[in-house]
């Protein structure tokens, strides 16, 4: 027995090591990170290294507990200004999405799969939510700098949409295995009460567990090597008292980390980096016990219909589901060709498809081959081009800050406050001699082993240490001036104009400089206004507006979202690669209202040109015809 506790411990700890390791390979070769840890499963499993592990219920439980553990940190790292820019188009994506992805594929997989609607269904809910944690790991691993409303997209989309997904899943295997044949219209309704009361509650339960946690830790005088761990079992209980009334416990779970996470809770850097850890240890947790619980050797029976469905979940059933969702937001094209290509199935998938051996289904373990192969195809395709793609459809900017070389500490008794370090990076605005804001004056500077006060050191040098005591709103802002200067593309070089345009300006002034054909309401607006109009109402980091001969391109933009800096160029970049579907409802409008219109011209053209240009019709010779009769 103490033999088999050391043995079980070595090849665990070995496994997690292992994919400790793998993630250096996906960092240097942009590999999907998924991908590498199901391998590793697959290898050490039945068909590889002959470890056996055939335990339903316990790879399921391991992997609700690690998804649990995921969603949390995702929703304490999930900004509300984020949830606020992308809620819409998310949220339309993790509900309706699901639901129609689900309807192709189910539709889809009934005909090349030996299975009833409702199985086909259950298989196209466990394979309808996406895993955009891999998605993230390859934008960092590329060094990819997304738009931002694209980047918030996906973030909150991939944590919303489990629990939708898992409601689905779990009700149509309840339903199948009690071997009930209810009709459409019993179905549908059952489902969508279902859905509401699921919903509602985890809603309910994870903001209430959320504002618990965050009164908790600041009435609590907790060690801080204690108050981590603290609250993740917190977030654990979130997630299992939602359940234990008939909530959505993962939905629970994501909104009490997001309300956590906005809040003033204490010790927020101790906590973030707490749970950074735990997240990547659950992902490799999950991923590696999902990868030991398939056999390999059973995939070639059904491995020709398996790739077909990925290849369609991939090229038709995301994007027409995304399509139609983003269909009533003014979004680019471009971007919505992202957001269709960059749906990524993961862990998630594949814990789901579970369930189905978990009720006993007949058909359980076809359903679980199927949708393993089909998160294999997935992260093959898909992942490895996610880069490529998202320069190649021009949503790439540079980063906005270079290198930054900052420690965080927390103090005893510093309720909102934090001590920062930064060292003074060269190129950096402060290096420079960009003053320091008056509420930012610093504690203590250390140059060449020397610790001074900052009045008696007068301009900061590269390489000093610099210590400052701020409230914990402003570490942001104090970035920006001691990150060095970020590392500009060549071939983006160009990308902010060869001229500062100050965004108070009036644009009656651009009007009289450039002449690019303002109307009279928008010469009495600012520069800054006008752009902003001219985007719709909201500016982004990198967004650019093209006005006559010149092109405005936004530098940078303030916590409110107003402008602060502005770029002008009188060499407009090129167009980027055109899409020639992702039309939006007002494009398809516009299209409609100009054909119909072209359409009354033509025909009034025509009209008026008919009797110009028409040759007498000829008339009967009725005196001649009679006569020759």
């Amino acid at each position: 027995m103490e033999h088999a506790i050391y043995l079980v411990t070595l090849v665990g700890a070995a496994l997690v090591v292992a994919a400790a390791f793998s993630s250096l390979i996906a960092f240097r070769f942009g590999a999907p990170l998924l991908l590498l840890f199901l391998c590793i499963g697959l290898a050490t499993g039945t068909d590889g290294l002959g470890i056996q592990f055939d335990n339903a219920r316990l790879a399921y439980f391991a992997g609700s507990l690690a998804l649990a553990v995921i969603l949390f940190d995702s929703g304490f790292g999930t900004p509300l200004n984020a949830l606020r820019q992308a809620a819409g188009p998310a949220l339309s994506l993790a509900t309706v999405g699901v639901l129609l992805t689900t309807g192709l594929f189910g539709a889809v997989a009934h005909y090349l799969l030996d299975l009833s609607w409702l199985e086909s269904f259950l298989l196209g809910a466990a394979v309808a939510s996406t895993d955009a944690a891999a998605v993230f790991f390859l934008l960092r691993a590329g060094e990819i700098n997304l738009r931002e409303r694209v980047r918030s997209t996906l973030e909150v989309e991939s944590g919303t949409n489990d629990p939708i997904a898992i409601f689905l899943t779990i009700s149509l295997v309840e339903i199948i295995a009690a071997n009930a044949s209810p009709e459409a219209r019993v179905l549908v309704t059952d489902l969508a009460l279902g859905f509401l009361l699921n919903m509602g509650l985890g809603a309910i339960v994870g903001i209430f567990g959320g504002l618990a946690i965050v009164r908790l830790v600041d009435r609590l005088n907790l060690d801080h090597g204690l108050l981590p761990i603290f609250v993740l079992t917190l977030s654990l209980m979130v997630f299992a008292a939602a359940g234990a009334i008939g909530g959505s416990g993962f939905l629970a779970v994501y909104l009490a980390g997001l309300v956590a996470g906005n809040s003033d809770i204490r010790a927020v850097t101790i906590l973030k980096r707490f749970q950074d850890g735990m997240s990547w240890l659950a992902q490799i947790i999950m991923f590696l016990i999902l990868g030991l619980f398939a056999t390999p050797s059973q995939f070639p029976a059904i491995l020709l219909p398996a790739v077909l469905l990925g290849l369609f979940l991939i090229f038709v059933a995301r994007p027409i589901a995304v399509w139609l969702c983003l269909m009533p937001f003014p979004l680019p094209r471009p971007e919505v060709a992202f957001v269709s290509w960059v749906g990524l199935r993961g862990a998630v998938s594949i814990l789901l498809a579970i369930t189905p051996l978990l009720g006993g289904l007949e058909n359980g373990r076809l359903i679980f081959n199927t949708a393993f192969i089909v998160v294999l195809v997935s992260l093959v395709i898909q992942g490895w081009t996610v880069g490529p793609l998202a320069r190649r459809l021009g949503l790439i900017v540079p980063a906005r800050l270079g290198p930054l070389d900052k420690v965080e500490l927390e103090l005893p008794g510093s309720a909102h406050h934090e001590l920062l370090a930064y060292r003074v990076a060269p190129g950096s605005p402060v290096a420079r001699g960009e003053r320091i804001p008056r509420w930012a004056r610093p504690s203590l500077v250390l140059r060449d082993g020397r610790s001074m006060r900052f009045q008696d050191m007068g301009r900061l040098a590269a390489g000093d240490h610099v210590y400052i005591f701020v409230p914990d709103r402003y570490p942001a802002l104090l970035d920006k001036l001691f990150a060095s200067r970020a590392v500009v593309d060549p071939e983006d070089a160009d990308f902010f104009g060869a001229f500062a345009v100050d965004p108070a300006r009036s644009a009656a002034e651009l009007e009289a400089a450039y002449a690019p054909g303002l109307t009279e309401e928008e010469r009495k607006l600012t520069v800054g206004d006008l752009v902003t109009a001219r985007l719709g109402g909201h500016a982004e980091y990198a967004d650019r507006v093209l006005i006559g001969p010149i092109e405005l391109i936004v530098r940078d933009v303030d916590d409110k979202g107003k402008i602060t800096g502005l770029g002008l160029s009188l060499e407009p970049t090129a167009p980027v690669a055109r899409v020639p579907v992702f039309l939006s409802a007002g494009e398809i409008a516009d299209r409609i209202v100009g054909f119909v219109r072209n359409w009354r011209k033509r025909t009034k053209k025509q009209g008026a040109e008919a009797p110009a240009d028409a040759e007498p019709a000829p008339q009967p010779v009725v005196g001649k015809a009679t006569g020759e009769g």
